[in-house]
C-alpha cells in the first residue's frame, strides 16, 4: 500500500532531533539511577517511587513516545525504499520488547514487564502509520480521544472484560496491574499521534530553518547525537551496567544508614492510628521506636527477626506508644 506523503517532509536526518533523543535517553538513566539507588538501599528512599518521581518518569516515557511519532515521520520523508528500515527497526524493537518480557518473567514473575515502553513503541509505530497521510485534524482528534480514553472509559462503565489479561495492554480496565513497566496504548499512544501532527507541522519548518543543517561540534554534542541514533541498543545497555556497577558498590558500603525510615515511619503512623492513637501521638511514637530500635541495635530496614528479636521490638513499640499518649 502507497501512502501519499506531504512533498515539504524533510529527507535528511535532522541531528537536531537525534540530539533530542539523547537528552531523553540522558533524564531515563538519571531516572534509572534514581531508582536503582533506592532499589539497592544506597539511599535513604527511593525518590524514583515518590509522586515527583513518578511524574518524572511519566514526562520522560511522553517524550520517548512524542519522538517515536515525529521520527516516524522524518523516515517517512525519505520517500523510496523506507519501508525495508522501517520494518527493521520495527522487528527490533519486537524482538527487544520480548526479550524483556522474557528476562524479567524469570527475574521477577510476581511484576514482570508484558507491556512497557518498547512493546508500547513497537505497537504504536504501526497503528500509527495511517496517521502520516490523514487530514491533520483528523491526527490532533484521534490523539485528543486516546488521551481522553481513561476518563471516557470511566465515565462510561469500562466492561469487566476489559481487565482480562489479554486486554490489559490497552489500559481501558479498571485496575492497574502489577509489574516494572506498564505503557499501555491509552493513553500513551497519544503521545505517538501528537508526535506524528507535530512532526508534519514542524519538520519542514525545521528542515529549513538554521537547526536543519546543525551538526554538533563539542564532544558532548556528538556523544548525545550519537546515543540518539542507537537509542534502542543504549537503552537496552544502560540498566543493566548501571544495576551491575551499583550492586558493587552496595556490596562494598552495605546499605545507607537511613535507608527504610521513611517507609518505616510510614507504615507505623498508618498501624498505630488503626490501633485508635491520634496523629500527633502517633507520629511521636513513631520516631520513639525507631530511635530506641537503633539504640537497641534492632533496627534493619526490611530485615528479618528473630523471634526474642520480635518479642523485644513489640515491647518498645507499646512503650513508646504509651509514652506517646496512645494508651
Amino acid at each position: 500500500m502507497q501512502i501519499p506523503f506531504p512533498p515539504a517532509a524533510p529527507v535528511r536526518r535532522l541531528a537536531v532531533v537525534d540530539l533530542a533523543r539523547g537528552v531523553a535517553l540522558l533524564a531515563m538513566a538519571l531516572y534509572h539511577l534514581t531508582w536503582d539507588l533506592g532499589f539497592l538501599r544506597l539511599s535513604p528512599e527511593n525518590v524514583a517511587l515518590s509522586p515527583a518521581g513518578r511524574a518524572a518518569a511519566h514526562g520522560i516515557a511522553g517524550s520517548f513516545l512524542v519522538l517515536v511519532g515525529v521520527s516516524l515521520v522524518l523516515a517517512r520523508g525519505r520517500r523510496a525504499g523506507w519501508w525495508r528500515p522501517y520494518l527493521m527497526r520495527l522487528g527490533r524493537i519486537a524482538l527487544a520488547a520480548a526479550a524483556i518480557s522474557l528476562a524479567t518473567a524469570w527475574l521477577f514473575p510476581e511484576s514482570w514487564i508484558f507491556f512497557g515502553i518498547l512493546h508500547c513503541i513497537a505497537l504504536s509505530s504501526v497503528l500509527a502509520l495511517p496517521a502520516l497521510a490523514a487530514p491533520l485534524p483528523l491526527v490532533g482528534l484521534s490523539a485528543a480521544l486516546v488521551f481522553a480514553g481513561p476518563v471516557l472509559a470511566g465515565l462510561a462503565g469500562a466492561p469487566a472484560i476489559l481487565d482480562a489479561p489479554g486486554l490489559l495492554f490497552l489500559g481501558l480496565g479498571a485496575r492497574v496491574p502489577v509489574t516494572n513497566d506498564y505503557v499501555p496504548l491509552v493513553p500513551w499512544f497519544g503521545f505517538v499521534l501528537a508526535g506524528v501532527g507535530l512532526g508534519r507541522i514542524g519538520l519542514p519548518r525545521l528542515a529549513a530553518s538554521r537547526l536543519g543543517p546543525w551538526a554538533p561540534r563539542n564532544r558532548i554534542g556528538r556523544i548525545a547525537t550519537f546515543a540518539g541514533r542507537h537509542s534502542l541498543a543504549v537503552y537496552l545497555v544502560h540498566q543493566p551496567v548501571l544495576l551491575g556497577l551499583l550492586s558493587g558498590v552496595a556490596a562494598v558500603t552495605g546499605p545507607h544508614p537511613r535507608a527504610g525510615e521513611a517507609a518505616f515511619l510510614r507504615e507505623y503512623r498508618a498501624n498505630c492510628a488503626e490501633a485508635g492513637g491520634t496523629e500527633a501521638a502517633c507520629r511521636v511514637a513513631a520516631r520513639c521506636v525507631l530511635v530506641r530500635l537503633r539504640g537497641e541495635g534492632l533496627w534493619r530496614a526490611g530485615g528479618d527477626f528473630t523471634n526474642e528479636e520480635q518479642a523485644r521490638a513489640i515491647t518498645v513499640s507499646r512503650a513508646c506508644f504509651r509514652d506517646a499518649g496512645g494508651g
